[in-house]
């Protein structure tokens, strides 16, 4: 088994993302020459997706930026700082697009570094409705590298409480009381150290380099869409063994530092109970049939949205790992008779992934149209458990938020907004999809805080609390 050392991108890594740079930038420019200028012969088929007049009075025009400071820190990932920023082309009044599109075109920017040498950088344009058509198109470019990816199993097993790698047996409920015992000396095992910590026994590094592009196109009256895309992805992994991490002594109480033992990833590797640690390259058709009456993508007021999406790898179009992962996914938005916009979503997913060697970093996500979604656990899904908290073949997670407009403002030529969520999680996740049930649920509640700026662009404040823990998130966008 080949890991990754712990070092900087490589010589070829970085050819190959400046190749996957000077794509992405190719077609951005061909793109952008033909935003200002789109034209119509109809727009029958997005008559349904007409914003309120509230709202359409408010949308702003023309081109604007809009971007947050990114700042973080982490035991493992140390001190990060970077920016998450999009640029939106909104078109003008007049053109007869504006009413019926969330914007012509937006390009989102996210780029950070951390003090362990971890970094991202993403980059994704979307252009609804290109020059007037029912076709839309969307690029997604990412190079990164995080060693603070979590892995707790891959069954319906971590449903109970967490317990040790080292010793399944010892149980414990809440994460605070897991993580001082992870950091617990303890003599070590065949192949580790005489003491080591188990601090990192739950962590992993990702490297990942992953090009995507999608297309879609509307039916009959453009409540129904089709979508087709491909994505190749670069995956290297890495554990800590060996590694110095946090420790207390349980002789003196003293906080000091040891080796890190097996981690739970690796063993669970070396048993044969998963595969994928050794990486590989992943090529994947995606598929999915979409229906959308939301009135305003980025923060609807009123509609649904319903997609059946399907991710297929098998080795006869090159990728390492054969598998195929199915997604469906519903929400709803009402927007009720009270307060300045006062509205109620909800959402409903399920998932399933077919395949006896799918590897463990599959069963992570939930491939959507509209975005990728942690499951089971973290801000995307069961907020207030960490993410990937729970994991297995299949699943099934349902969110529910009422958000509350409080004020607005205009301050410069810049509009925002300022709202609060509270919002209601639960999920479960399962070995046979057969075996989905409403039995062993997980839920989780908590509080947002959301600000619009220029409508498009949310960032949201949310506080989780589940009986495991307490996790605050910071993020662009809603959760759904």
């Amino acid at each position: 088994m080949s890991l990754v050392k712990r070092s900087s991108i490589s010589t070829q890594s970085i050819q190959k993302l400046t190749i996957w740079k000077f794509i992405f930038c190719f077609i951005f420019i061909n793109f952008s020459t033909h935003i200002s200028a789109q034209e119509t012969d109809s727009l029958s088929f997005i008559k349904s997706k007409r914003m309120s007049n509230e709202d359409l009075a408010k949308k702003k025009e023309g081109k604007f930026v809009t971007g947050i400071p990114d700042f973080s820190s982490d035991p493992v990932t140390g001190f990060g700082f970077g920016v998450r920023g999009n640029i939106y082309w909104n078109g003008e009044r007049e053109n007869p697009l504006f009413p019926y599109t969330p914007y012509l075109a937006k390009l989102k920017v996210n780029a950070a570094y951390y003090t362990s040498n971890a970094r991202e950088l993403a980059m994704s344009l979307d252009v609804p409705y290109y020059k007037g058509t029912r076709w839309r198109f969307k690029i997604d470019l990412k190079a990164q590298q995080n060693p603070a990816n979590l892995y707790f199993g891959l069954t319906e097993n971590t449903l109970g409480d967490l317990s040790l790698p080292s010793d399944p047996n010892t149980t414990f409920s809440t994460y605070k009381e897991y993580d001082e015992a992870r950091k617990t000396l303890r003599a070590g095992e065949i192949g580790e150290a005489l003491f080591v910590t188990d601090a990192l026994s739950n962590r992993f590094r990702e490297t990942e380099y992953m090009l995507n592009l999608k297309a879609d196109y509307a039916l009959g009256n453009g409540k129904w869409r089709i979508m087709a895309g491909y994505e190749i992805q670069n995956l290297k992994y890495k554990t800590f063994e060996g590694e110095d991490a946090e420790a207390i002594n349980t002789a003196t109480g003293e906080e000091t530092t040891a080796p890190n033992g097996f981690s739970l990833l690796k063993r669970d590797f070396d048993q044969g109970k998963i595969s994928g640690l050794n990486g590989g390259w992943i090529s994947l058709l995606q598929t999915a049939l979409i229906y959308d009456t939301r009135d305003f993508e980025p923060d609807p007021t009123k509609g649904m949205y319903f997609e059946i999406a399907n991710e297929y790898s098998s080795k006869a179009i090159g990728s390492a790992y054969n598998f195929n992962k199915l997604f469906l996914q519903a929400r709803a938005y009402k927007k009720l008779p009270f307060g300045k916009r006062t509205v109620l979503a909800g959402r409903i997913g399920v998932g399933n992934i077919f395949g006896t060697k799918a590897p463990f970093f599959e069963f992570q996500d939930q491939w959507s149209p509209e975005g990728s979604i942690n499951a089971l656990g973290g801000k995307q899904s069961l907020r207030g458990y960490r993410a990937n908290r729970f994991l297995a073949r299949s699943m099934w997670f349902t969110n529910f938020e009422f958000r509350y407009r409080i004020a607005e403002t205009k301050i410069a030529k810049e509009r925002f907004a300022f709202g609060v969520a509270p919002f209601f999680d639960a999920g479960t996740v399962r070995d046979k999809w057969q075996d989905l049930n409403f039995e062993n649920i997980k839920f989780s509640y908590g509080i947002g805080a959301r600000i619009a700026w220029n409508q498009s662009t949310i960032i949201s404040f949310d506080y989780g609390i589940s009986k495991e823990d307490k996790l605050f998130y910071i993020g662009i966008g809603q959760a759904f």
